[in-house]
């Protein structure tokens, strides 16, 4: 098979017309792709006009997002990384950390196992452990805070 330009051009059209990116065909020694580039387009902000509210809504609002606004709690220890959350070594030992211990920089807090491997999360801080904000056995995000510690 020989690739013509008629030929050529069917597969742009191709391309143009569907949500295709890139076809590539092979053809003995030839061979031919064809890619489109696909430009983002940057996000224009949303402009919305706002509904009719009554007036006295908005004055109420601040005072809820406060009341909304937790206390600082201490320094909160996060999961490096996306697993499940372990309060202890193993099923039937003592947690590593409980609600009012106090702990040292260093110390492990927990395990959050990733692949098969469980990880050891340290203390950064050294304080009393004020809360522990996850189940055993709970899966975690990256980034998700584990426990607060107060220096």
């Amino acid at each position: 098979m020989k690739f013509e330009t008629d030929y050529i051009e069917k597969l742009a059209k191709i391309i143009a017309d569907t949500g295709l990116t890139e076809i590539s065909l092979e053809d003995g020694e030839q061979a031919i792709t064809l890619r489109k580039d696909v430009v983002v387009a940057p996000v224009s902000p949303v402009v919305s006009t706002p509904s009719a509210v009554p007036a006295a809504a908005p004055a109420s609002a601040p005072a809820q997002v406060q009341e909304a606004a937790p206390a600082k709690k201490g320094t909160p220890i996060t999961s490096p990384m996306v697993g499940t959350f372990y309060k202890s070594p193993s099923p039937d030992a003592d947690p590593f950390v409980t609600v009012g211990q106090s702990i040292s920089k260093g110390d492990v807090v927990c395990i959050v196992e990733a692949m098969k491997m469980m990880n050891e999360i340290e203390s950064e801080v050294s304080g009393k452990v004020v809360e522990i904000c996850v189940e055993d056995g709970q899966p975690v995000e990256f980034g998700q805070v584990l426990m607060y510690i107060e220096e």
